[in-house]
């Protein structure tokens, strides 16, 4: 029963992730567990114990006396994100290309695979499909899957989130980015096990995306205020 009860607890936190992540709830909304339970079936507990593990991630800010909400978004604390991201990842992607075998590498080459043949948009989709959200969400986890440390990999995932969901409700730019590219120069560097040159595609990848952000942030406050 047990069991059965925190597999329950899983799927609950996992469905409630994608659909924040697939900008079902624009940031500032609040989440009342009592709604969600009528809602999916499942109990209160569980989906309360859920938003709190999601307000662990970062997903999520817990409000005193006023409950759950999607978190607010702030530029200038995606740079901060960014760069968090940056230094946890420089030490677990050392660790990893350190640490990790033979059945790492097949695994990092089958996600990566995966990740290269999932659509980016879906149809009439006008940002990234969460479909491709979650293989590349994958693909960046399994990077550093390797490290062996597990808090490291913890910190890391809820950093990744974090970015998926500015990612999300940044509008769509033009962008000359070839980020397939990218990732495949981030592959090839681990697998020749070259954690100096794996660090900083990486730091030059979650940049680029800062960069790319930005400039979305930029384009929605002109078409607010009729600058564009």
């Amino acid at each position: 029963m047990k069991s059965e009860t925190s597999n329950r607890g899983v799927r609950a936190r996992e469905e409630l992730r994608n659909r924040i992540l697939d900008g079902e709830w624009p940031p500032g909304t609040r989440l009342q567990p009592a709604a969600l339970a009528a809602e999916t079936g499942w109990s209160t507990t569980i989906v309360r114990e859920s938003l709190t593990h999601l307000a662990g991630e970062g997903l999520l800010a817990v409000r005193p006396n006023r409950g759950f909400f999607v978190t607010d978004l702030s530029f200038d604390e995606l740079k901060w994100i960014t760069e968090l991201r940056c230094r946890t990842e420089d030490i677990a992607i050392t660790l990893a290309v350190e640490r990790g075998d033979i059945a790492w590498e097949s695994q990092l080459i089958a996600i990566h695979h995966q990740l290269e043949r999932t659509p980016t948009h879906g149809p009439g989709e006008a940002g990234l499909s969460l479909e491709w959200q979650n293989a590349h969400r994958a693909f960046h986890a399994a990077l550093l899957s390797a490290c062996e440390v597990d808090k490291l990999c913890e910190v890391a995932s809820s950093l990744r989130d974090s970015t998926m969901l500015y990612r999300r409700w940044s509008a769509p730019t033009e962008s000359r980015r070839d980020v397939g590219a990218e990732h495949r120069e981030i592959l090839a560097a681990v697998l020749d096990r070259d954690a100096p040159r794996a660090s900083r595609l990486l730091r030059e990848h979650y940049e680029a995306t800062l960069a790319q952000m930005r400039d979305a942030a930029v384009t929605q406050h002109a078409t607010r205020h009729g600058e564009a």
